[in-house]
């Protein structure tokens, strides 16, 4: 209208009063009209609507049937429908309806999980399925009524009678063996008249020499083939050449620009059959050649595959190198969902956990899953997810693990294997693309700049001369340098700032002179990482062009980011670095920080890179030289030297494949030169095994528990910690079977006074294993220590008697378990030691002897001086007489040498015995009492002694000891016991309870239990239902939600407490709270105390302080003010933790935010719901959030 000479006709109204008046006068709108807004539409109510359900599907269903020859309809026929009926939340087949859109990706808690390969039983398969294969195996018929011609064929062939059986073995080496004869031999050709045609004139002499096959015994025959644990893995032997392999994959899924290396080509042979298989290689040898490979497969068939990473960075890296070589490419992250639907998705091992858990449509489609970084499954804490995984994968799912080299690929390949029923195909390779040398440095500045010394040469072998001479350089620096002075003290040790840069300047000079930049220098802490790039304020490594560059692509990253942020002091120290060729890497840089940098260090214009060890782990990252700062780090618990997985892993990021010829690797020697067995060891050192680390926590078991079909001990069982005693069950199978038929041809005692032998033998076997355990730990105890000196007589067990009294000469400490030199009285020419002595019977009878007294012998009485331990000491005396034991001990020794045997004893020796046999013929002697002596209150000790009494006066009391026999009895009864408790033992290796995690899992059901999230049957309560929906710290969250602890808060505290389940760093500063953040501080350590005491009550070992001590709150106020929206560069003055480090810790405080909604969603708590949600909005913003450049 503005547009018109005379602006708007007379008879329209000026729009812009129009709208003015229709905001200012709401009053108008025709929602107040009430006549014409409140209306009412009559609704009949009909109760009997509440009683209607869903239609169940249809049991059967009509199938027709039709003549073969003309196709005519035949008939009609009912038939049971498969699958009926089953849902993604009561089936675990995958033939089951598929669940809503909404759940399509990541699933639902309320699904049960597909069926995991390698399980015996499959309860997909339905009763009326097993009943439909039950009749079809009636009907078919393998010995008569046998069709010969194919349809479609005018002739066939005919086998003959199946009436005959031969040996499958046998029968193939004899037609081996007859190969060359029977070029000739025919086979009967049936046409449509039934005439046989002749081949050949010897038609019925070598129609006698073919055998006839048995069918039932072939398939029987390959079953057992299948279990023998060798098939379960094959090691490819990678040295043959294949010249032939474009012939055996004429059409690849995927070619590349150049020659695949042979341990690449067998594993594609492998993929394109389908096949599992196992790639252990160095780091840049080419392992995402594979993983590329199958991905291309997967989309060449039309299904899915899923990459799985160990870090959400290395997901990230990951999505964008594969974005460039397949479009259909998506990205499956905590906070992150990029193309959900695509056929090659990229993730993290947990979210592939909680979407085989929670029933992922996906799973169907899905063809390969890929397993870097599979080494991983070492760490402590994260490598049970592996576990799990692997043994969770349906039975369709190929798998392709990629590792570093580790000594035990077969057994780790041979677990998998057997774990999910089919061969593994293991393809190890330890050739380098690019050799690596590694040197000692120990220059400083000046002339020494260029010291460095090689150790290890590129075939791997260890030089002495190289060592050598970097042990004279150290020391010549050591006499050159005045002692007592500034620089001797730089020379022995780290020295300051100025010696630090001094040595980083000469070595960038050494390297640039030697053209062998870029370089990564390995640095185990943050701190040092950012001081060590702070010093370098002099060295730039750039030219202009490179630096304008850095410069374009740095502005272009930062601007996505807001005003302030781009102003942070870490933004603008690192665009400063930058520019001049040095870049910094590790957990505490900001998230967008450390893509920068990677992708500059890609493009070769970082030159100096100073990372922490995350940097090693992943992304091929390659450069011309890597540096150790050190070789010793800090683990958590103390300083130790790198172990050879480390370093190989950290060294192999030098060498660029095309690049360079070599990679050089270079420790720097600050201090001492490392002596050269510790470098030997970490250089050149086994790299560490795959182990276990498999254990039971709650989400594992509550996740079970809603499954029928699956249990937690069907995951323990199958657990890789498991594997060899798993391996082992046929053999033990057989053992309790040999067991079962000792048992019934065991002989019955057949005597009137033993009565209560078995009663005795087992009081007998309780009190000498409690007798033994209680010793060993009551003479290390520094009280009987101190009694325990030269003299002191002893009541001990030796050989069959454990009534000798003995005279303690001396103790020998060095050994693991201590020894005890005694002199005890011995029978006649010395008592010729039998080899029923240390059976335990005899140790029994020996007790039966403590009520006759002490022993003495009954003829000739003679000596010996024996070595016993600690268990075969039954009691200190109190008597302690005075020896000359070294005399003793001399003696002997000398009267055991063939010439002077018949010298009678010494001395020393001869008042010695006498005296121990004056002893002996006592009444009684005194015996230490510990609890009444030394007045110890250990109740364990106290309840031990006690136990002892008990069992002892129950020895006593047995009648069957008065039998003339006994001795003769006790042994046959000894033999009878210990083949029923070998039998016991049999029984208890065969069961559930033998399992190495069934303490723990006991022990953390009954805290479930206690908590009331299962019941007494093991079903899940609401609780429990709550708990399944958490990504961690299930318990500690579900009891917050079910205590209220969070609905009176606002949104931003809320946020704040709950961070203290994802911060981990220690020494933090102590923040400042508010008294609502004091007072919620409390209640969650109130909670969790309460847990941690359940905890213990039920069997766990973690400590109640331990426990809580996890939940650390020093980021609430940061988190509160963030959540406030404060902006970053304010609340980084709040608190001493780096920023990445916040960044993280907000990070995954959003998918906790996210699991607490989910669990008020489903205990119907909206108040909470809406909470939940305005906290993840309130942090979810700025440089906190910033989308990472891989995604871009």
């Amino acid at each position: 209208m503005d547009g018109l000479p005379f602006g708007a006709p007379p008879i329209l109204v000026e729009m812009k009063s129009q709208v003015q008046n229709y905001l200012e006068n709401p009053q108008l709108l025709p929602i107040h009209d009430l006549e014409m807004v409140q209306q009412y539409w009559k609704h009949d109510a009909n109760m009997k609507q509440l009683c209607q359900t869903e239609v169940a599907a249809t049991p059967t269903t009509l199938l027709v049937e039709r003549d073969i020859n003309t196709g005519a309809l035949a008939e009609v026929v009912e038939i049971v429908t498969p699958h009926a009926g089953m849902t993604n939340k009561t089936s675990m087949s995958l033939q089951r309806i598929p669940g809503p859109p909404s759940e399509w990706v990541r699933g639902s808690a309320s699904n049960v999980p597909f069926w995991p390969g390698g399980l015996e039983w499959n309860p997909s398969e339905t009763m009326s399925d097993l009943l439909q294969i039950d009749e079809l195996l009636e009907e078919l018929c393998f010995k008569k009524d046998l069709k010969t011609v194919p349809p479609g064929f005018k002739n066939g062939m005919n086998f003959g009678s199946s009436d005959v059986n031969l040996n499958l073995a046998s029968s193939l080496k004899q037609l081996k063996s007859k190969s060359n004869d029977h070029e000739d031999s025919k086979l009967i050709i049936e046409s449509d008249s039934t005439s046989p045609i002749a081949m050949s004139e010897n038609e019925n002499e070598n129609f006698d020499d073919i055998p006839v096959v048995d069918i039932s015994k072939v398939l029987s025959l390959s079953e057992k083939q299948k279990l023998k644990s060798t098939d379960w893995a094959e090691i490819i032997d990678v040295s043959s050449s294949l010249e032939n392999f474009y012939d055996l994959v004429p059409n690849p899924a995927f070619t590349w620009p150049f020659e695949l290396d042979r341990f690449q080509k067998h594993a594609i042979i492998h993929l394109e059959k389908g096949e599992d298989v196992f790639i252990a290689a160095h780091t840049s040898a080419g392992k995402t050649v594979v993983a590329e490979y199958a991905i291309a497969l997967s989309q060449k068939h039309m299904t899915r595959a899923i990459y799985t990473s160990p870090i959400k960075a290395l997901s990230n890296q990951k999505f964008r190198d594969f974005k460039t070589t397949f479009t259909d490419v998506g990205l499956l992250t905590g906070d992150v969902q990029i193309n959900a639907k695509a056929t090659c998705l990229i993730m993290t091992t947990e979210i592939l956990r909680s979407m085989l858990y929670n029933g992922s449509d996906i799973i169907r489609d899905l063809e390969w899953v890929i397993f870097d970084e599979v080494h991983y499954i070492n760490d402590s804490e994260r490598g049970v997810v592996w576990e799990e995984v692997l043994i969770l994968l349906p039975s369709h799912v190929n798998i392709v693990m990629l590792s570093a080299t580790v000594p035990n690929t077969s057994e780790f390949a041979t677990w998998v294997g057997r774990t999910k029923g089919r061969k593994m195909y293991v393809i190890s390779t330890l050739k380098r693309p690019v050799p690596l040398e590694h040197y000692l440095y120990t220059g400083l500045t000046g002339k020494s700049k260029d010291e460095r010394f090689l150790i290890v040469n590129a075939e791997g072998a260890f030089v002495p001369k190289g060592y050598m001479a970097a042990m004279e350089a150290k020391k010549s620096k050591e006499k050159d340098v005045k002692p007592g002075g500034a620089a001797a003290a730089a020379g022995r040790g780290r020295g300051g700032q100025a010696q630090e840069k001094n040595l980083l300047i000469a070595l960038l000079d050494h390297l640039k002179k030697q053209e062998q930049l870029p370089v990564v220098a390995f640095t185990f802490s943050r701190n040092r990482c950012d001081q060590n790039s702070s010093l370098l304020t002099s060295v730039d490594l750039v030219t202009a062009e490179e630096r304008g560059r850095i410069h374009q692509f740095f502005q272009k990253c930062v601007s996505r980011l807001k005003g302030s942020d781009q102003k942070l002091p870490q933004v603008t120290n690192m665009q400063t670095l930058l520019k001049r060729g040095i870049g910094v890497h590790h957990s505490g840089i900001l998230p967008i920080l450390k893509e920068v940098v990677e992708m500059l260090f890609q493009e070769g214009l970082v030159k100096l890179l100073f990372a922490t060890e995350t940097f090693a782990m992943g992304v091929n990252m390659p450069a011309r030289t890597v540096v150790f700062d050190t070789i010793r780090k800090h683990d958590g618990t103390g300083f130790r030297n790198l172990l050879p997985a480390e370093y190989i892993q950290m060294a192999g990021r030098a060498g660029r494949r095309g690049l360079d010829t070599t990679g050089t690797v270079i420790i720097l020697c600050k201090n001492d030169v490392p002596e050269s067995s510790e470098l030997h060891a970490m250089m050149l050192g086994q790299p560490m095994k795959l182990s276990s680390q498999f254990r039971v926590t709650y989400s594992m078991i509550l996740n079970l528990l809603r499954v029928e079909h699956l249990r937690v001990e069907d995951m323990m069982k199958r657990s890789f910690g498991e594997d060899h005693q798993q391996s082992k069950l046929g053999k033990v199978k057989e053992q309790l079977q040999k067991l079962y038929d000792q048992v019934q041809m065991l002989p019955q005692l057949a005597c009137d006074i033993c009565t209560d032998i078995d009663s005795y033998y087992n009081n007998a076997s309780a009190y000498l294993r409690l007798k033994e355990e209680m010793q060993e730990s009551l003479l290390s105890h520094p009280s009987m220590v101190r009694e325990m000196n030269p003299g002191r007589v002893l009541i001990v067990q030796h050989q069959s008697r454990c009534n000798k009294l003995a005279i303690l000469l001396s103790v020998d400490s060095r050994s693991k378990e201590k020894l005890y030199k005694i002199l005890l009285l011995v029978s006649g020419d010395g008592e010729v030691a039998n080899k029923k002595d240390d059976l335990i019977w005899t140790k029994m009878l020996g007790i039966s002897q403590l009520k006759k007294g002490l022993f003495y012998p009954t003829s000739r009485v003679n000596h010996a001086v024996v070595l016993i331990k600690a268990k075969q000491i039954w009691e200190v005396t109190r008597t302690q007489l005075k020896i000359e034991s070294d005399k003793i001990v001399a003696d002997w020794d000398n009267r055991q040498i063939p010439r002077f045997r018949d010298n009678p004893p010494g001395p020393s020796c001869s008042m010695a015995v006498q005296e121990l046999s004056r002893l002996s013929q006592a009444a009684s002697i005194e015996v230490i009492n510990p609890l009444q002596d030394w007045k110890w209150t250990n109740m364990d000790l106290v309840g031990k002694m006690q136990e002892l009494t008990i069992l002892l006066n129950r020895l006593a009391s047995a009648t069957c000891t008065a039998c003339s026999q006994f001795e003769q009895h006790l042994e046959q009864t000894s033999a009878s016991m210990s083949i029923q408790e070998e039998l016991q033992r049999t029984q208890f290796l065969l069961s559930e309870d033998s399992l190495l995690h069934s303490a723990e899992y006991h022990s953390r059901l009954e805290v479930l239990k206690e908590l009331n999230y299962v019941d007494g049957n093991g079903t899940l309560q609401m609780k429990g239902k709550v708990a399944c929906e958490m990504g961690n710290h299930e318990l500690i969250i579900t009891e917050l939600v079910f205590h209220n602890v969070l609905t009176e808060l606002q949104p931003a505290e809320i946020a704040a407490l709950l961070s203290c389940l994802v911060f981990q760093q220690k020494n933090a500063s102590e923040p400042t709270m508010t008294p609502v953040l004091e007072k919620g501080r409390y209640r969650i350590r109130e909670i969790a105390e309460k847990i941690g005491r359940t905890q213990q009550a039920c069997g766990l070992k973690e400590a109640v302080g331990d426990f809580v001590d996890q939940f650390r709150f020093e980021l609430v106020e940061v988190v509160y003010e963030w959540a406030k929206g404060m902006p970053f560069a304010e609340i980084m003055g709040l608190t001493d933790v780096q920023e990445g480090m916040i960044v993280r810790c907000i990070q995954r405080l959003d998918e906790t935010l996210r699991d607490v909604r989910d669990a008020a969603r489903i205990i119907g708590d909206p108040i909470l719901y809406q909470k939940m949600g305005e906290a993840s909005t309130a942090i979810k913003r700025d440089i906190v959030f910033a989308a990472s450049l891989y995604t871009q």
